[in-house]
């Protein structure tokens, strides 16, 4: 593994963040960013707004769910309009959306791994690399 990875690094694409505990209806408000607050949008996800500007189609979420093993992790969707339709992607890695925001808004997604590296400072989650 590289040491010293970095946002905006094709490798940080395979980074994840993975929580120490669920998200609950008790809890999810100790994961506010900025504004916004996370929301159940179906049984176990949880979602909110990472970046959303009227002057661009590109959209990003934070997603948090458990997955196959049994980790609560912290991903992000995609926003998807289809006419008046609203959707999120299937979930993608914390450093692959983290990279993906770079190109639209290097200053938010630096606030957003800022955000992610508190709850890690906090020891509520660290950072794991996913092997291809």
């Amino acid at each position: 593994m590289e040491d010293n990875i970095k946002l905006g690094n094709p490798v940080f694409d395979n980074m994840l963040f993975v929580l120490d505990r669920p998200v609950t209806e008790e809890n999810h408000k100790d994961y506010r960013f900025e504004n916004e607050e996370l929301l159940q949008i179906s049984e176990g996800v949880w979602a909110m707004p990472a970046y959303m500007k009227n002057d661009d189609d590109f959209s990003l979420f934070f997603i948090i769910t458990e997955i196959d093993n049994g980790q609560t992790v912290l991903a992000f969707s995609t926003g998807e309009k289809n006419g008046s339709d609203f959707s999120l992607s299937n979930p993608i890695l914390t450093g692959k959306g983290l990279n993906l925001l770079t190109a639209h808004d290097k200053d938010r997604a630096a606030s957003i791994l800022h955000f992610i590296n508190q709850i890690s400072k906090a020891a509520e989650g660290n950072w794991r690399m996913v092997e291809n």
